[in-house]
């Protein structure tokens, strides 16, 4: 069974940085893709951004390119959501999953993805 257990969430001013870590435990990460989706209060879950484990592809959503950084250490079984220029419409619930078989052509589809962390609250204020 694979755990996820996120951290680095917390309260930013507009402009400024954070940087999410997700660490994987129970199962075997080769085939694997990693991601990072968010949920807003009163919005449906939205796509970030995901890598694939064995050879670092990485997808973004549209509104965090040039903005956030996703990346993996494959020695630690953990992914990493660098946020810079954050923006007070980023906060957020961010939650990261794992895709069993990396798909990268369903990478932004949440139903792709077999398991989820519990999340880590961002907050950016004005």
């Amino acid at each position: 069974q694979v755990q996820l257990v996120e951290s680095g969430g917390g309260l930013v001013q507009a402009g400024g940085s954070l940087r999410l870590s997700c660490t994987a435990s129970g199962g075997t990460f080769s085939r694997y893709a990693m991601g990072w989706f968010r949920q807003a209060r009163g919005k449906e879950r939205e796509f970030v951004a995901a890598v694939s484990w064995s050879d670092a592809y990485t997808y973004y959503a549209d509104f965090v390119k040039g903005r956030f950084t996703i990346s993996r250490d494959i020695a630690k079984n953990t992914v990493y959501l660098q946020m810079s220029s954050l923006r007070p419409e980023d906060t957020a619930v961010y939650v990261c999953a794992v895709m069993i078989a990396a798909a990268t052509s369903r990478l932004q589809i949440p139903q792709a993805y077999d398991y989820w962390g519990q999340g880590t609250q961002v907050t950016v204020s004005s």
